[in-house]
């Protein structure tokens, strides 16, 4: 029997064991990204940074179709004073429906895209050098996936995959994803090495995979949205062990989209205070974990081995606050670039920790 959301919202919100971060005062830059009059951003699905301090936005813009079914992917970069610098990719076929862009140690950008089913590897110049998964044909007939139900593990293809990670050798790590509930290791050349994943609750397994990062002493982390939590594994698949996060909603917030509190009696508990929507993970002598929930709409800052040190932020519409942060990059340790997916922006965020009380 399924419980009333108001009381799993109240178990959740307020659990016997609830942490108490303290607030991480920051400021988010207005205006910082210029680009011309005529053009508009979209869903702001994902943002990464270069060694340069370039930002690349995967924007659902530029739309093109149906109004169903619409092909809706942009990649756009901005210099390190926030000058809009050219789209990459104008036109590409594996552009369908953009879920995230990372940028490799190499300052290759990688977009992975949920529509197509496809991985792609851009150089710094702008041009594909590596192609991952296959488009279905335009002829054949698409079927649509059922998720939480229907999976289909076939060795080199993905079913609306998310994310992408890399350990010290090159290998890949895609998240994949909203249906085939896995990870996928790719050799540093592309060759399919292992998945590993199905769907469920239980340690291994996944609902929703939604972002994934990697530490130096190769951990794999997995922001498993659909169960709200992190899962740690190694760079072979073996579980590790779990992150949870236990910090009450505050009172007062209202869900952007949706009842508040979100319901948590179904399929998914990725409205849950917590649940894991994005990863992170800082490159400074020691290495955080970023991650943000959708309600009540915060970013958390971890140790790695789970414990929150500080958060930050709340849902809304106005500057400074997130509809739905669907993605993170953190070039240091105070400094985070934040996909705000359906505000339609990316904020820039200054972290001022020294002047917390």
């Amino acid at each position: 029997m399924k419980l009333n959301h108001f009381l799993c919202a109240a178990l959740l919100s307020a659990p016997a064991w609830a942490q108490t971060p303290p607030e991480i005062p920051y400021e988010s830059v207005p205006d910082y990204f210029k680009y011309p009059a005529e053009m508009n951003l979209g869903e702001m699905a994902a943002v990464a940074v270069n060694s340069k301090g370039h930002v690349f936005m995967l924007s659902r813009s530029g739309l093109s179709g149906p109004l169903f079914g619409t092909l809706a992917t942009q990649l756009l970069e901005f210099d390190d004073k926030g000058k809009f610098v050219r789209e990459i990719g104008k036109g590409l076929y594996g552009f369908g429906f953009g879920h995230g862009v990372r940028v490799d140690p190499a300052d290759n950008i990688w977009v992975v895209d949920k529509g197509t089913n496809m991985v792609m590897r851009f150089n710094p110049e702008g041009h594909v050098t590596m192609v991952l998964g296959r488009k279905e044909e335009n002829v054949e007939e698409h079927h649509y996936p059922t998720r939480y139900k229907t999976q289909n593990q076939v060795d080199g293809y993905f079913n609306q995959p998310t994310d992408i990670a890399w350990d010290s050798a090159g290998n890949s790590y895609i998240s994949d994803g909203y249906v085939n509930a896995r990870v996928a290791k790719m050799a540093k050349n592309g060759d399919w090495v292992k998945s590993w994943g199905t769907f469920g609750k239980e340690p291994g397994q996944f609902n929703t995979p939604h972002n994934i990062g990697i530490d130096r002493q190769g951990n794999v982390y997995v922001a498993d949205r659909g169960n709200a939590r992190i899962q740690v594994f190694d760079t072979d698949g073996k579980y590790l062990r779990e992150i949870k996060i236990h910090v009450p909603a505050p009172p007062g917030v209202v869900a952007t989209l949706g009842p508040t509190p979100p319901p948590l009696d179904g399929p998914s508990l990725q409205g849950a205070p917590g649940a894991p929507w994005t990863i992170c993970i800082t490159n400074g002598s020691t290495q955080y974990l970023y991650t943000s929930d959708a309600y009540p709409g915060r970013i958390y800052k971890l140790t790695l081995d789970g414990n929150v040190v500080g958060m930050l932020g709340s849902a809304g519409r106005e500057l400074g606050k997130f509809n739905w942060l669907h993605g993170l990059a953190c070039p240091t340790e105070n400094l985070l670039y934040v996909a705000d997916l359906n505000n339609w922006r990316v904020q820039k965020l200054i972290l001022h920790p020294d002047k917390g009380h």
